[in-house]
């Protein structure tokens, strides 16, 4: 008996997902659905799904597993339209930047016994530098030598955490447990904070004095510094991306400032010395960043069921057919 696993978004990671599932056929049967017709139906003819579902409700009540994976500003719109669809012990997971209050919209919306748990893909360092993005950046390798991190609320059932790390192992990655808020934090430190900085240099030299002359000679570095500009396909998602997790954002935005005004001082100060120590420390902290990230064997140092086995259908399926159940009370209780 196949898993229904719906994927909501078919974008890169909801249709790398899909893709990187293809390989077990005999275990799930994918079901997709983006709001974009045209996207819904390329993915299913690349493979990353079985069929397409046009309609959100319907793609959804029969699935056992739903993928989450649109803008952020979409989010809460998406879980309210899905909530009473659902069917019990369904569980849902979610790629979106922030945790904490898509767990707090889930607690609101939707009824007992549906599960929530949030991914937070941390993808195959082959494709960290391209130019793709969305659909035409899917592949099924995209969380091969990666990790996906599992965001669990207070009082998840275990068996949706499980599964979870199941669903992760066959994707080809590595699950690592980790806390919300925390979670939030580091993702306004990598994911948001680079997005808005390229704002912030294009919007502080574009149309500015001199840009008329300054864009004929603008070459590498500014091409790569503002290239995050380019994962910005819908300014409203970053946008809700930044005001929803709006304290870790603000923080992080004072920690950038606080750099670049120390960089100013020294400037301003012609202190050398100073200027050339932050600018080495910065560069040897990149290098060494970029050599782990390629790398990529921390996950063997810090989590301890690296080794485990890819788990087989029925294996899931127990998992799924264990939520919701009531433990056996223990003779004599």
């Amino acid at each position: 008996m196949a898993i229904q696993i719906t994927i909501v978004g078919l974008g890169q990671i909801g249709a790398s997902i899909g893709l990187a599932l293809a390989q077990h056929s005999e275990k799930f049967e994918r079901v997709g659905h983006d709001r974009d017709i045209g996207i819904a139906r390329k993915a299913q003819k690349l493979g990353a799904v079985d069929r397409v579902s046009l309609n959100l409700p319907s793609a959804v009540e029969k699935a056992d597993i739903i993928i989450l994976s649109v803008p952020t500003d979409q989010i809460q719109e998406t879980l309210s339209l899905i909530a009473l669809d659902m069917k019990q012990d369904a569980v849902l997971l979610d790629t979106a930047p922030v945790k904490e209050v898509v767990a707090a919209w889930v607690s609101e919306l939707f009824p007992e016994k549906r599960h929530y748990v949030g991914l937070t893909p941390v993808i195959n360092p082959a494709y960290l530098i391209g130019v793709n993005s969305g659909l035409d950046a899917a592949r099924a390798d995209l969380f091969h030598k990666g990790m996906l991190g599992i965001v669990t609320p207070p009082r998840t059932a275990s068996e949706a955490i499980k599964l979870s790390a199941d669903l992760t192992r066959l994707l080809g990655a590595e699950p690592f447990f980790i806390d919300p808020s925390e979670m939030d934090g580091l993702m306004a430190a990598t994911h948001t904070l680079p997005e808005l900085l390229s704002a912030a240099l294009l919007n502080a030299t574009i149309d500015q004095p001199g840009w008329r002359e300054g864009r004929k000679v603008a070459g590498r570095i500014y091409a790569e510094m503002t290239s995050p500009s380019m994962h910005i396909s819908d300014p409203l998602a970053l946008s809700q991306a930044a005001l929803l997790n709006r304290e870790n954002v603000v923080r992080r935005i004072d920690g950038l400032v606080a750099a670049l005004q120390a960089i100013r001082n020294d400037i301003e100060s012609e202190d050398s010395v100073a200027l050339e120590a932050r600018l080495e420390r910065a560069r040897d902290g990149r290098v060494l960043w970029w050599q782990q990230r390629q790398a990529a064997n921390w996950a063997t140092e810090e989590i301890s069921n690296t080794a485990a086995e890819i788990p087989t259908g029925s294996e899931i399926f127990g998992r799924l057919l264990g939520i919701g159940r009531k433990r056996k009370p223990k003779p004599g209780k």
